[in-house]
């Protein structure tokens, strides 16, 4: 797991019926599974410009005016991208995608496609926060999977569809005991309290995603929250 940012906001967006009026700082992971043959990118992060001047960035000066975003040190500091060989979105929130613009062109990104016909589409833009600057530079590069998708061939990394805080957000199983759950909860405890964000695209769908992960984690998987600022520590992650 490498961090790539923080973000600051009120607790009470972030968790239903948490205090509206306490802030809180999140991490914003992303990571990198490493096989014999492959290295791949999981996220990408914030990009430098949005955590300097995200109004500037974004065009507008109102963009991301609730986050205090910092940027911890940024992606393309922390890995080689030229040894990248593919990239997998979760989803296309900016703090999730906003460092695509950092890749190399060569590099594919895999992205639901559901999620990427929802960045393209103006309403689904705008219920689901979508900043479309993060991902336009990448058109070339998508490559566009349909639900669950056993991404090498081999059963090794599966990417799960898990709908809900965004159209087509998926998430990262490696092997049979780790799962990337990205934001389908924001907080590890949200598996069994279902206290989501105060937004999403469908809650009735990210509800069910947040039972398929509990179940894979009570067989048990460990499954990675989004932004848990109490359990996302960045270092190695061990998978059998």
């Amino acid at each position: 797991m490498l961090n790539v940012g923080w973000f600051t906001a009120a607790a009470g967006i972030w968790r239903q019926g948490d205090d509206l009026e306490r802030q809180v700082r999140f991490p914003i992971p992303a990571y990198v599974i490493e096989t014999a043959e492959e290295r791949i990118l999981v996220d990408t992060g914030l990009h430098p410009g949005a955590a300097e001047d995200a109004g500037r960035h974004y065009g507008s000066p109102d963009a991301l005016a609730m986050f205090g975003l910092e940027l911890d040190v940024s992606i393309g500091e922390q890995i080689d991208l030229t040894a990248i060989t593919r990239v997998v979105m979760t989803h296309l929130h900016f703090d999730h995608a906003g460092g695509l613009s950092l890749l190399p062109p060569s590099v594919p990104v895999v992205v639901q496609r559901r999620e990427w016909e929802a960045g393209h589409d103006r309403g689904a833009i705008a219920k689901n926060f979508l900043l479309p600057f993060d991902y336009s530079t990448i058109g070339e590069q998508v490559v566009l999977v349909d639900g669950d998708h056993d991404l090498l061939g081999d059963g090794s990394v599966q990417l799960l569809f898990t709908p809900g805080h965004t159209p087509g957000h998926q998430s990262v199983q490696v092997g049979e005991r780790l799962v990337l759950g990205a934001d389908v909860t924001h907080y590890a405890s949200g598996l069994d309290d279902h206290r989501f964000p105060a937004f999403a695209d469908d809650f009735a769908a990210q509800t069910a995603s947040a039972e398929r992960l509990r179940a894979l984690r009570d067989a048990g998987a460990v499954v990675r929250p989004g932004h848990d600022p109490d359990l996302l520590v960045p270092g190695p992650l061990h998978v059998r």
